[in-house]
């Protein structure tokens, strides 16, 4: 894992790695943290400093492994889940979002979905109606429109 190696090249010590979150357990000098920022950047990836950055990656990570990597599609209303996953209102994660990416969450999630389907389709082309009940929570003439002006 590129992290792990960033992490080891820089001589610090960590806990937990998740998609995009670090646990380390020791301060880091400057001298690490440029470092870590180098390795990271040759691996495509960077290391986030600021708060709203922080919260923006966290909340597209949730939603990358809410629709692509999870069996089942949240039981509860996306605005819940992502809300009480991160431990903030979805109205103030919704606001800034849509300031720090100039695209609303809403958007975000429906164009996330809309890809997945196309990823299922692809693999699963006889069983489409099972695709579009497997990860759309939403009713199916909007992912329609929204489909149709994604994709063409």
């Amino acid at each position: 894992m590129a992290v792990k190696a960033a992490l080891d090249n820089a001589g610090l010590h960590y806990g937990i790695v998740e998609l995009g979150e670090v646990e380390v357990q020791e301060n880091i000098t400057t001298e690490q943290r440029e470092q870590l920022k180098m390795d990271l950047s040759i691996t495509g990836l960077e290391l986030l400093d600021d708060k709203k950055d922080i919260l923006i990656s966290k909340i597209k990570s949730l939603i990358v492994e809410m629709v692509h990597y999870e069996e089942e599609v949240p039981k509860e209303k996306i605005s819940a889940y992502i809300s009480k996953r991160l431990h903030l209102s979805y109205s103030y994660l919704a606001n800034q979002f849509s300031k720090a990416t100039g695209v609303t969450l809403e958007r975000y999630i429906i164009t996330h979905k809309i890809e997945r389907a196309k990823e299922l389709i692809l693999q699963e082309w006889s069983n489409i109606p099972a695709v579009w009940g497997s990860i759309v929570r939403i009713e199916l003439n909007i992912l329609a429109c929204c489909w149709h002006v994604k994709s063409g």
